[in-house]
């Protein structure tokens, strides 16, 4: 088999860029061996420690290094950039993996940057909801014509197949509904609430391991998960939704006391996701719901997410992922590049 080599470029360096960077390091020899790939990175973009460029390649074990040490990457630059468009064009990637924070309300400046790179011609891997939600039919479209791939499978669910699922392996299959547990930050705060925590106290622990945001409200809110939702029935029901057109109410209501009289009543009170077509409209909701043990949503505890989708082929169909974090994202944004490259 003819190998194929990619230059890579990280747009974005956090949790999960430096997951990716360890993946790929691990999956090198894996690479070339079984799928006759290799790669060099030639550009990464860090919010803290600055951006290196070097087409000739940078080594992503100093990178990973230099970011644990604190310091900046100017010492692996060849190429002097002085901000994110000027990155792009001087990079020379084949494909980009964007992780930048998102923005719910605009998906911006993520949009802007992806619509870039595809115009240059590279394939785009990213864990952003904020572009799938506010430009998905444009940065598809856009793709297409340049004939590289827009794809996004770590923006819901961590990594799990969910997109991939839909796009590779339910062709003409009619998605009618889909229900689930979407924010692994909600759960987790219910779950230990069924174990006695009060709100406060399951969001303080949710915070102590990393799980929450010093502002948890994007999570307890509804939004997160509601972005969420958006992303999914926009990319699988041919949806328009944006989050402020999602029913939305969060879990900060919901008492000790409700939960414990829930688990009396033989059932668990959830942050249900779930959007329904009606006609030729997709309505969607995020809402806690109490639901029971025959329910596949009931089992679902800590920090595992579960989908069931709806279809007129296959009935419901559930995915479950267990034990989510930055290693399971990054694995996301690796197979995307993967899919991509090989489509």
């Amino acid at each position: 088999m003819h190998t194929q080599h990619f230059n890579l470029a990280f747009l974005g360096f956090g949790n999960v860029g430096r997951a990716l960077a360890e993946l790929l390091l691990r999956k090198q020899t894996a690479m070339q061996r079984q799928l006759s790939i290799t790669f060099a990175v030639t550009g990464i973009a860090t919010g803290r420690h600055g951006i290196a460029v070097n087409r000739q390649g940078i080594d992503l074990q100093s990178a990973l290094d230099l970011i644990k040490a604190g310091q900046p990457l100017a010492s692996l630059s060849t190429t002097a950039v002085s901000d994110i468009p000027e990155f792009i064009r001087a990079c020379g990637a084949d494909a980009l993996f964007e992780t930048i924070p998102v923005n719910y309300e605009s998906g911006q400046p993520a949009v802007d940057y992806i619509r870039q790179a595809l115009g240059q011609g590279m394939h785009v891997a990213t864990a952003n909801k904020g572009p799938v939600v506010h430009a998905y039919r444009e940065l598809s479209a856009l793709a297409a014509k340049q004939k590289r791939k827009f794809y996004f499978e770590s923006a819901v669910m961590d990594g799990a197949p969910v997109f991939g699922l839909f796009r590779e392996t339910l062709p003409l299959a009619h998605i009618r509904a889909f229900r689930g547990v979407l924010n692994s930050t909600t759960n987790l705060i219910l779950t230990r609430m069924e174990g006695g925590d009060s709100f406060a106290q399951a969001v303080a622990y949710a915070q102590s391991i990393g799980i929450a945001e010093t502002d948890p409200s994007g999570d307890v809110d509804g939004w997160d998960a509601a972005i969420k939702v958006c992303a999914l029935a926009n990319v699988m029901m041919g949806a328009d939704l944006k989050p402020a057109q999602v029913e939305r109410t969060g879990i900060s209501g919901i008492t000790l006391e409700d939960v414990q009289q829930a688990r009396q009543e033989g059932l668990r009170w959830k942050l249900v996701c779930e959007a329904v077509r009606e006609e030729n409209q997709v309505r969607a909701r995020v809402a806690p719901q109490k639901v029971g043990v025959e329910s596949p949503l009931y089992g679902v505890m800590g920090t595992t997410s579960i989908v069931q989708i709806e279809s007129d082929v296959l009935g419901k169909l559930s995915l479950i992922e267990e034990d989510p974090g930055p290693h399971t994202t990054a694995y996301g944004l690796l197979a995307d590049f993967l899919n991509a490259v090989r489509a």
